[in-house]
Protein backbone atom coordinates (compact mmCIF):
# COMPACT_ATOMS: atom_id res chain seq x y z
CA UNK A 1 0.00 0.00 0.00
CA UNK A 2 2.85 2.41 0.84
CA UNK A 3 4.41 1.77 -2.58
CA UNK A 4 1.09 2.72 -4.19
CA UNK A 5 0.83 6.02 -2.32
CA UNK A 6 4.50 6.81 -2.98
CA UNK A 7 3.99 6.35 -6.70
CA UNK A 8 0.91 8.58 -6.62
CA UNK A 9 2.84 11.20 -4.62
CA UNK A 10 5.61 11.33 -7.21
CA UNK A 11 3.11 11.58 -10.06
CA UNK A 12 1.05 14.35 -8.42
CA UNK A 13 4.18 16.22 -7.35
CA UNK A 14 5.43 16.35 -10.94
CA UNK A 15 2.04 17.54 -12.24
CA UNK A 16 0.99 20.00 -9.57
CA UNK A 17 4.14 21.51 -8.13
CA UNK A 18 5.97 23.02 -11.08
CA UNK A 19 8.67 25.09 -9.42
CA UNK A 20 8.98 28.71 -10.43
CA UNK A 21 11.42 31.45 -9.48
CA UNK A 22 15.12 31.23 -8.79
CA UNK A 23 15.97 27.83 -10.25
CA UNK A 24 17.17 25.44 -7.55
CA UNK A 25 14.69 22.56 -7.25
CA UNK A 26 14.58 22.04 -3.50
CA UNK A 27 15.74 25.08 -1.63
CA UNK A 28 14.89 28.34 -3.38
CA UNK A 29 11.75 27.77 -5.37
CA UNK A 30 8.06 28.45 -4.89
CA UNK A 31 5.74 25.65 -5.97
CA UNK A 32 3.37 26.88 -8.65
CA UNK A 33 0.24 26.25 -6.59
CA UNK A 34 1.58 28.24 -3.64
CA UNK A 35 2.30 31.20 -5.94
CA UNK A 36 -1.17 30.68 -7.46
CA UNK A 37 -2.80 30.93 -4.03
CA UNK A 38 -0.76 33.97 -2.99
CA UNK A 39 -1.52 35.96 -6.13
CA UNK A 40 -5.19 34.97 -5.98
CA UNK A 41 -5.44 36.07 -2.36
CA UNK A 42 -3.73 39.42 -2.97
CA UNK A 43 -5.77 40.14 -6.12
CA UNK A 44 -9.15 39.40 -4.51
CA UNK A 45 -8.33 41.21 -1.26
CA UNK A 46 -7.56 44.40 -3.18
CA UNK A 47 -10.49 43.98 -5.59
CA UNK A 48 -13.02 43.43 -2.80
CA UNK A 49 -11.84 46.56 -1.00
CA UNK A 50 -10.32 44.69 1.96
CA UNK A 51 -13.66 43.22 2.96
CA UNK A 52 -11.70 40.98 5.33
CA UNK A 53 -10.93 44.02 7.50
CA UNK A 54 -14.03 46.21 7.61
CA UNK A 55 -16.91 43.67 7.58
CA UNK A 56 -16.07 41.50 10.60
CA UNK A 57 -18.48 43.34 12.90
CA UNK A 58 -21.37 42.97 10.45
CA UNK A 59 -20.43 39.34 9.91
CA UNK A 60 -20.68 38.74 13.66
CA UNK A 61 -24.19 40.19 13.71
CA UNK A 62 -25.21 37.86 10.86
CA UNK A 63 -23.85 34.86 12.77
CA UNK A 64 -25.83 35.91 15.84
CA UNK A 65 -29.03 35.88 13.75
CA UNK A 66 -29.66 39.63 13.55
CA UNK A 67 -30.34 39.64 9.82
CA UNK A 68 -32.86 36.84 9.26
CA UNK A 69 -35.56 37.63 6.72
CA UNK A 70 -38.81 36.08 5.46
CA UNK A 71 -37.13 35.48 2.10
CA UNK A 72 -34.25 33.37 3.44
CA UNK A 73 -33.72 30.10 1.53
CA UNK A 74 -31.79 27.06 2.71
CA UNK A 75 -31.91 24.20 5.19
CA UNK A 76 -29.54 25.15 8.03
CA UNK A 77 -28.73 28.36 9.91
CA UNK A 78 -25.70 30.43 8.81
CA UNK A 79 -24.05 29.65 12.15
CA UNK A 80 -24.33 25.90 11.59
CA UNK A 81 -22.87 26.24 8.10
CA UNK A 82 -19.96 28.07 9.69
CA UNK A 83 -19.40 25.39 12.35
CA UNK A 84 -19.64 22.65 9.73
CA UNK A 85 -16.96 24.38 7.66
CA UNK A 86 -14.88 25.10 10.77
CA UNK A 87 -15.07 21.46 11.84
CA UNK A 88 -13.29 20.60 8.59
CA UNK A 89 -10.60 23.25 9.06
CA UNK A 90 -10.09 23.55 12.84
CA UNK A 91 -8.52 20.17 13.20
CA UNK A 92 -5.25 18.36 12.89
CA UNK A 93 -4.02 20.96 10.44
CA UNK A 94 -3.85 23.30 13.43
CA UNK A 95 -2.32 20.72 15.75
CA UNK A 96 -0.13 18.70 13.39
CA UNK A 97 0.33 21.03 10.42
CA UNK A 98 1.65 23.96 12.43
CA UNK A 99 4.20 21.78 14.20
CA UNK A 100 5.41 20.34 10.91
CA UNK A 101 5.64 23.80 9.30
CA UNK A 102 7.78 25.19 12.12
CA UNK A 103 9.93 22.07 12.38
CA UNK A 104 10.71 22.26 8.67
CA UNK A 105 10.60 26.01 8.01
CA UNK A 106 11.52 27.44 11.39
CA UNK A 107 9.59 29.96 13.54
CA UNK A 108 9.40 32.41 10.62
CA UNK A 109 6.84 30.16 8.94
CA UNK A 110 4.33 31.39 11.56
CA UNK A 111 4.39 34.92 10.13
CA UNK A 112 3.57 33.66 6.66
CA UNK A 113 0.79 31.48 8.06
CA UNK A 114 -0.80 34.62 9.53
CA UNK A 115 -0.42 36.46 6.20
CA UNK A 116 -1.99 33.48 4.43
CA UNK A 117 -4.87 33.54 6.91
CA UNK A 118 -5.48 37.23 6.25
CA UNK A 119 -5.55 36.73 2.47
CA UNK A 120 -7.54 33.53 2.93
CA UNK A 121 -10.39 35.48 4.50
CA UNK A 122 -11.11 37.17 1.16
CA UNK A 123 -10.69 33.92 -0.76
CA UNK A 124 -13.30 32.34 1.50
CA UNK A 125 -15.64 35.31 1.13
CA UNK A 126 -15.44 35.14 -2.67
CA UNK A 127 -15.87 31.40 -3.09
CA UNK A 128 -18.67 31.10 -0.53
CA UNK A 129 -20.58 33.99 -2.11
CA UNK A 130 -20.30 32.26 -5.49
CA UNK A 131 -21.42 28.98 -3.96
CA UNK A 132 -24.66 30.56 -2.66
CA UNK A 133 -25.14 32.47 -5.90
CA UNK A 134 -25.04 29.31 -8.03
CA UNK A 135 -26.37 26.66 -5.63
CA UNK A 136 -28.95 24.15 -6.85
CA UNK A 137 -31.90 22.74 -4.89
CA UNK A 138 -32.24 19.07 -5.86
CA UNK A 139 -35.53 17.11 -5.96
CA UNK A 140 -34.44 14.94 -3.02
CA UNK A 141 -34.31 18.00 -0.78
CA UNK A 142 -30.52 18.33 -0.70
CA UNK A 143 -28.58 21.33 -1.95
CA UNK A 144 -25.65 21.28 -4.35
CA UNK A 145 -23.04 24.00 -4.00
CA UNK A 146 -19.32 24.53 -4.04
CA UNK A 147 -16.76 24.74 -6.81
CA UNK A 148 -18.54 22.22 -9.04
CA UNK A 149 -21.59 24.46 -9.28
CA UNK A 150 -20.07 27.89 -9.71
CA UNK A 151 -17.40 26.65 -12.11
CA UNK A 152 -19.95 25.02 -14.40
CA UNK A 153 -22.89 27.44 -14.07
CA UNK A 154 -20.91 30.63 -13.52
CA UNK A 155 -18.61 30.10 -16.48
CA UNK A 156 -21.55 29.02 -18.62
CA UNK A 157 -23.10 32.44 -18.00
CA UNK A 158 -19.84 33.99 -19.19
CA UNK A 159 -19.96 32.02 -22.42
CA UNK A 160 -17.48 29.32 -21.39
CA UNK A 161 -19.86 26.41 -20.85
CA UNK A 162 -17.57 23.59 -22.04
CA UNK A 163 -14.50 25.01 -20.29
CA UNK A 164 -16.47 25.46 -17.08
CA UNK A 165 -17.75 21.88 -17.22
CA UNK A 166 -14.21 20.54 -17.61
CA UNK A 167 -13.00 22.61 -14.65
CA UNK A 168 -15.95 21.43 -12.57
CA UNK A 169 -15.23 17.77 -13.31
CA UNK A 170 -11.53 18.17 -12.51
CA UNK A 171 -12.44 19.98 -9.30
CA UNK A 172 -14.92 17.27 -8.28
CA UNK A 173 -12.34 14.53 -8.84
CA UNK A 174 -9.83 16.36 -6.67
CA UNK A 175 -12.52 16.97 -4.06
CA UNK A 176 -13.22 13.26 -3.80
CA UNK A 177 -9.51 12.50 -3.59
CA UNK A 178 -9.03 15.26 -1.02
CA UNK A 179 -11.91 13.94 1.07
CA UNK A 180 -10.48 10.44 1.16
CA UNK A 181 -6.91 11.68 1.56
CA UNK A 182 -6.68 14.82 3.66
CA UNK A 183 -10.18 14.76 5.10
CA UNK A 184 -9.94 11.13 6.12
CA UNK A 185 -6.68 9.19 6.02
CA UNK A 186 -4.45 12.06 7.22
CA UNK A 187 -6.78 12.68 10.16
CA UNK A 188 -6.79 9.01 11.15
CA UNK A 189 -3.04 8.46 10.79
CA UNK A 190 -2.20 11.54 12.87
CA UNK A 191 -4.80 10.66 15.51
CA UNK A 192 -3.47 7.10 15.81
CA UNK A 193 0.06 8.42 16.27
CA UNK A 194 -0.85 10.99 18.92
CA UNK A 195 -3.39 8.92 20.85
CA UNK A 196 -1.21 5.81 20.60
CA UNK A 197 1.49 7.63 22.57
CA UNK A 198 -0.95 7.99 25.47
CA UNK A 199 -3.03 4.82 25.12
CA UNK A 200 -0.95 1.69 24.60
CA UNK A 201 -3.96 -0.33 23.42
CA UNK A 202 -4.41 2.02 20.45
CA UNK A 203 -0.71 1.80 19.62
CA UNK A 204 -0.81 -2.00 19.69
CA UNK A 205 -4.18 -2.34 17.93
CA UNK A 206 -4.57 0.65 15.62
CA UNK A 207 -7.05 -1.16 13.38
CA UNK A 208 -9.54 -1.40 16.27
CA UNK A 209 -9.30 2.36 16.68
CA UNK A 210 -9.99 2.65 12.96
CA UNK A 211 -13.07 0.43 13.19
CA UNK A 212 -14.50 2.42 16.12
CA UNK A 213 -13.89 5.70 14.32
CA UNK A 214 -15.49 4.34 11.15
CA UNK A 215 -18.62 3.27 13.06
CA UNK A 216 -18.96 6.66 14.77
CA UNK A 217 -18.40 8.53 11.52
CA UNK A 218 -20.89 6.35 9.68
CA UNK A 219 -23.56 6.95 12.32
CA UNK A 220 -23.35 10.70 11.63
CA UNK A 221 -22.86 10.95 7.88
CA UNK A 222 -25.78 8.65 7.13
CA UNK A 223 -28.06 11.47 8.31
CA UNK A 224 -26.78 13.95 5.73
CA UNK A 225 -25.96 17.64 6.18
CA UNK A 226 -28.63 18.26 8.83
CA UNK A 227 -27.19 15.69 11.24
CA UNK A 228 -23.63 16.71 10.36
CA UNK A 229 -24.44 20.37 11.08
CA UNK A 230 -26.16 19.50 14.37
CA UNK A 231 -23.14 17.44 15.44
CA UNK A 232 -20.50 19.98 14.46
CA UNK A 233 -22.39 22.85 16.10
CA UNK A 234 -21.92 21.00 19.40
CA UNK A 235 -18.39 19.61 18.87
CA UNK A 236 -16.64 22.67 17.42
CA UNK A 237 -17.23 25.10 20.31
CA UNK A 238 -16.23 22.42 22.82
CA UNK A 239 -13.01 21.36 21.15
CA UNK A 240 -11.92 24.91 20.34
CA UNK A 241 -12.58 26.03 23.92
CA UNK A 242 -10.53 23.15 25.37
CA UNK A 243 -7.63 23.76 23.02
CA UNK A 244 -7.53 27.55 23.37
CA UNK A 245 -7.84 27.35 27.16
CA UNK A 246 -4.81 25.05 27.37
CA UNK A 247 -2.87 27.25 24.94
CA UNK A 248 -3.65 30.38 26.95
CA UNK A 249 -2.57 28.68 30.17
CA UNK A 250 0.82 27.73 28.71
CA UNK A 251 1.30 31.20 27.26
CA UNK A 252 0.46 32.76 30.64
CA UNK A 253 2.98 30.50 32.37
CA UNK A 254 5.60 31.50 29.79
CA UNK A 255 4.42 35.10 29.37
CA UNK A 256 7.97 36.39 29.77
CA UNK A 257 9.03 34.38 26.69
CA UNK A 258 6.27 35.65 24.37
CA UNK A 259 8.08 38.85 23.24
CA UNK A 260 11.18 36.83 22.31
CA UNK A 261 9.01 34.32 20.43
CA UNK A 262 7.37 37.07 18.37
CA UNK A 263 10.78 38.59 17.70
CA UNK A 264 11.98 35.23 16.42
CA UNK A 265 8.86 34.84 14.26
CA UNK A 266 9.28 38.23 12.57
CA UNK A 267 13.07 38.04 12.30
CA UNK A 268 13.16 34.59 10.75
CA UNK A 269 10.27 35.40 8.43
CA UNK A 270 12.62 37.70 6.50
CA UNK A 271 16.08 36.63 7.65
CA UNK A 272 15.69 32.94 8.47
CA UNK A 273 18.39 30.65 9.66
CA UNK A 274 19.60 27.87 7.37
CA UNK A 275 16.35 25.91 7.31
CA UNK A 276 14.11 24.94 4.42
CA UNK A 277 16.08 26.92 1.84
CA UNK A 278 16.05 30.37 3.41
CA UNK A 279 13.29 32.95 3.08
CA UNK A 280 11.56 31.37 0.08
CA UNK A 281 11.40 28.02 1.86
CA UNK A 282 9.92 29.64 4.97
CA UNK A 283 7.24 31.39 2.89
CA UNK A 284 6.39 28.11 1.18
CA UNK A 285 6.07 26.23 4.47
CA UNK A 286 3.92 28.95 6.01
CA UNK A 287 1.51 29.20 3.08
CA UNK A 288 1.33 25.45 2.45
CA UNK A 289 0.39 24.61 6.01
CA UNK A 290 -1.97 27.58 6.34
CA UNK A 291 -3.82 26.50 3.21
CA UNK A 292 -3.91 22.92 4.43
CA UNK A 293 -5.32 24.20 7.72
CA UNK A 294 -7.87 26.82 6.58
CA UNK A 295 -8.53 25.44 3.05
CA UNK A 296 -9.00 29.00 1.80
CA UNK A 297 -8.95 29.08 -1.99
CA UNK A 298 -9.54 25.36 -2.36
CA UNK A 299 -13.31 25.54 -2.83
CA UNK A 300 -14.11 22.97 -0.16
CA UNK A 301 -15.85 25.13 2.48
CA UNK A 302 -18.39 26.53 -0.03
CA UNK A 303 -19.97 23.06 -0.06
CA UNK A 304 -20.73 23.38 3.67
CA UNK A 305 -22.06 26.92 3.29
CA UNK A 306 -24.33 26.15 0.32
CA UNK A 307 -27.31 24.96 2.47
CA UNK A 308 -27.27 28.14 4.63
CA UNK A 309 -30.58 29.94 5.09
CA UNK A 310 -29.89 33.42 3.75
CA UNK A 311 -31.41 35.86 1.28
CA UNK A 312 -28.19 37.34 -0.10
CA UNK A 313 -25.23 35.18 -1.20
CA UNK A 314 -22.85 37.95 -0.06
CA UNK A 315 -24.26 37.64 3.45
CA UNK A 316 -23.02 34.06 3.86
CA UNK A 317 -19.73 35.06 2.24
CA UNK A 318 -19.26 37.50 5.10
CA UNK A 319 -19.98 34.76 7.63
CA UNK A 320 -17.16 32.75 6.01
CA UNK A 321 -14.68 35.55 6.80
CA UNK A 322 -14.46 34.15 10.31
CA UNK A 323 -13.15 30.77 9.19
CA UNK A 324 -9.51 31.68 8.40
CA UNK A 325 -9.62 34.29 11.17
CA UNK A 326 -10.46 31.69 13.84
CA UNK A 327 -8.65 28.77 12.27
CA UNK A 328 -5.37 30.34 11.20
CA UNK A 329 -4.92 33.77 12.75
CA UNK A 330 -6.06 32.71 16.24
CA UNK A 331 -5.72 28.93 16.70
CA UNK A 332 -2.65 28.36 14.51
CA UNK A 333 -0.83 31.34 16.01
CA UNK A 334 -1.47 30.08 19.54
CA UNK A 335 -0.20 26.62 18.60
CA UNK A 336 2.88 28.13 16.97
CA UNK A 337 3.72 30.22 20.03
CA UNK A 338 3.49 27.17 22.30
CA UNK A 339 5.72 25.11 19.98
CA UNK A 340 8.31 27.89 19.68
CA UNK A 341 8.37 28.76 23.38
CA UNK A 342 8.74 25.13 24.48
CA UNK A 343 11.47 24.50 21.88
CA UNK A 344 10.13 21.17 20.60
CA UNK A 345 10.49 22.37 16.98
CA UNK A 346 14.28 22.18 17.28
CA UNK A 347 15.63 18.63 16.55
CA UNK A 348 18.48 19.33 18.97
CA UNK A 349 16.00 19.26 21.87
CA UNK A 350 15.33 15.56 21.53
CA UNK A 351 12.35 15.38 19.18
CA UNK A 352 14.18 14.63 15.94
CA UNK A 353 12.39 11.28 15.53
CA UNK A 354 8.93 12.90 15.61
CA UNK A 355 10.05 15.63 13.21
CA UNK A 356 11.54 13.15 10.77
CA UNK A 357 8.39 11.01 10.83
CA UNK A 358 6.20 14.13 10.42
CA UNK A 359 4.30 13.19 13.57
CA UNK A 360 3.05 16.73 13.99
CA UNK A 361 0.24 15.89 16.40
CA UNK A 362 2.60 13.97 18.68
CA UNK A 363 5.09 16.85 18.49
CA UNK A 364 2.42 19.34 19.58
CA UNK A 365 1.35 17.00 22.38
CA UNK A 366 4.96 16.93 23.56
CA UNK A 367 5.06 20.76 23.53
CA UNK A 368 1.95 21.05 25.70
CA UNK A 369 3.20 18.25 27.94
CA UNK A 370 6.31 20.23 28.89
CA UNK A 371 4.10 22.62 30.88
CA UNK A 372 0.98 20.60 31.67
CA UNK A 373 2.17 17.08 32.38
CA UNK A 374 -1.29 15.57 32.09
CA UNK A 375 -2.36 17.60 29.06
CA UNK A 376 -1.21 15.11 26.40
CA UNK A 377 -4.05 12.91 27.66
CA UNK A 378 -6.56 15.75 27.32
CA UNK A 379 -5.04 16.65 23.96
CA UNK A 380 -5.62 13.09 22.84
CA UNK A 381 -9.34 13.65 23.44
CA UNK A 382 -9.13 16.94 21.53
CA UNK A 383 -7.28 15.26 18.69
CA UNK A 384 -9.98 12.61 18.50
CA UNK A 385 -12.67 15.32 18.35
CA UNK A 386 -10.69 17.30 15.77
CA UNK A 387 -10.19 14.24 13.59
CA UNK A 388 -13.79 13.09 13.95
CA UNK A 389 -15.32 16.49 13.18
CA UNK A 390 -13.03 17.02 10.19
CA UNK A 391 -13.90 13.62 8.79
CA UNK A 392 -17.66 14.05 8.99
CA UNK A 393 -17.47 17.43 7.23
CA UNK A 394 -15.08 16.21 4.54
CA UNK A 395 -17.22 13.14 3.99
CA UNK A 396 -20.01 15.53 3.02
CA UNK A 397 -17.69 17.50 0.72
CA UNK A 398 -16.64 14.35 -1.09
CA UNK A 399 -20.21 13.04 -1.21
CA UNK A 400 -21.44 16.21 -2.92
CA UNK A 401 -18.65 15.95 -5.49
CA UNK A 402 -19.51 12.27 -6.01
CA UNK A 403 -23.19 13.13 -6.52
CA UNK A 404 -22.22 15.80 -9.03
CA UNK A 405 -20.28 13.24 -11.08
CA UNK A 406 -22.30 10.07 -10.61
CA UNK A 407 -25.74 11.04 -9.30
CA UNK A 408 -27.52 10.76 -5.95
CA UNK A 409 -28.32 7.04 -6.22
CA UNK A 410 -24.65 6.07 -5.99
CA UNK A 411 -23.84 8.17 -2.90
CA UNK A 412 -24.07 5.07 -0.68
CA UNK A 413 -21.12 3.56 -2.55
CA UNK A 414 -19.05 6.67 -1.83
CA UNK A 415 -19.86 6.46 1.89
CA UNK A 416 -18.79 2.81 2.00
CA UNK A 417 -15.48 3.70 0.32
CA UNK A 418 -14.94 6.64 2.69
CA UNK A 419 -15.55 4.52 5.79
CA UNK A 420 -13.30 1.72 4.47
CA UNK A 421 -10.41 4.15 4.12
CA UNK A 422 -10.74 5.08 7.80
CA UNK A 423 -9.81 1.52 8.75
CA UNK A 424 -7.13 1.35 6.08
CA UNK A 425 -5.53 4.61 7.24
CA UNK A 426 -5.08 3.30 10.76
CA UNK A 427 -2.30 1.02 9.48
CA UNK A 428 -0.74 3.15 6.69
CA UNK A 429 2.58 4.95 7.21
CA UNK A 430 1.96 8.51 8.44
CA UNK A 431 4.68 10.26 6.48
CA UNK A 432 3.42 8.96 3.15
CA UNK A 433 -0.15 9.89 3.98
CA UNK A 434 0.80 13.48 4.86
CA UNK A 435 2.29 14.05 1.41
CA UNK A 436 -0.47 12.16 -0.41
CA UNK A 437 -3.32 14.07 1.21
CA UNK A 438 -1.55 17.39 0.82
CA UNK A 439 -1.12 16.99 -2.94
CA UNK A 440 -4.74 16.00 -3.46
CA UNK A 441 -6.21 18.87 -1.46
CA UNK A 442 -3.92 21.60 -2.72
CA UNK A 443 -4.60 20.50 -6.30
CA UNK A 444 -8.19 21.72 -5.92
CA UNK A 445 -6.86 25.29 -6.05
CA UNK A 446 -5.97 25.02 -9.73
CA UNK A 447 -9.51 25.07 -11.17
CA UNK A 448 -11.04 26.87 -8.20
CA UNK A 449 -8.94 30.03 -8.19
CA UNK A 450 -9.11 30.25 -11.97
CA UNK A 451 -12.88 30.33 -11.57
CA UNK A 452 -12.61 32.96 -8.82
CA UNK A 453 -10.57 35.21 -11.11
CA UNK A 454 -13.13 34.98 -13.90
CA UNK A 455 -16.20 35.36 -11.67
CA UNK A 456 -14.81 37.90 -9.18
CA UNK A 457 -16.49 40.77 -11.03
CA UNK A 458 -19.91 39.30 -10.23
CA UNK A 459 -19.03 39.10 -6.54
CA UNK A 460 -17.70 42.65 -6.53
CA UNK A 461 -20.97 43.88 -8.07
CA UNK A 462 -23.10 41.99 -5.52
CA UNK A 463 -20.94 43.29 -2.67
CA UNK A 464 -21.37 46.88 -3.83
CA UNK A 465 -25.16 46.51 -3.97
CA UNK A 466 -25.25 44.84 -0.53
CA UNK A 467 -23.14 47.56 1.08
CA UNK A 468 -25.38 50.26 -0.41
CA UNK A 469 -28.43 48.54 1.11
CA UNK A 470 -26.66 48.20 4.45
CA UNK A 471 -25.71 51.88 4.46
CA UNK A 472 -29.23 53.00 3.55
CA UNK A 473 -30.78 50.96 6.36
CA UNK A 474 -32.76 48.73 4.00
CA UNK A 475 -31.23 45.55 5.43
CA UNK A 476 -32.21 46.50 8.97
CA UNK A 477 -35.80 47.19 7.91
CA UNK A 478 -36.29 43.78 6.28
CA UNK A 479 -34.70 41.85 9.16
CA UNK A 480 -36.94 39.76 11.44
CA UNK A 481 -36.30 40.46 15.11
CA UNK A 482 -36.81 37.55 17.52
Amino acid sequence: MNEFFTAINDFLGQILFFDILFGSVQDTTIPFLVAWLITGGVYLTVKMGFVNLHMLKHSYHIIMGHYKTKEDKGTIAPYKSLTTALSATVGLGNIAGVAIAIAIGGPGATFWMIVAGFLGMTLKFTEVTLSLKHREFLPDGTIMGGGMEYLSKGLEQKGFARFGKVLAIVFALFMIGGAIGGGNTFQVSQAVGAIGNEVSFVKENPWIFGVVLAVLTGSVIIGGITRIADTTSKIVPLMVTIYIAASLWILIVHSDAIPAAFTMIFTEAFMPTAVAGGMIGVIVQGFQRAVFSSEAGLGSAPVAHAPARVKYPVRQGMVALYEPFIDTIIVCTMTALVIIITGVWDPANGYANLIEAKEGAALTAAAYGTVISWFPTVLSVSIFLFAFSTMISWSYYGERAWVYLFGSKSSVLYKVIFLSFIIMASIVDTGVMVDFSFYLILGMALPNILGLYILSGDVKKDLKIYLEKLKSGELDKEAIRD
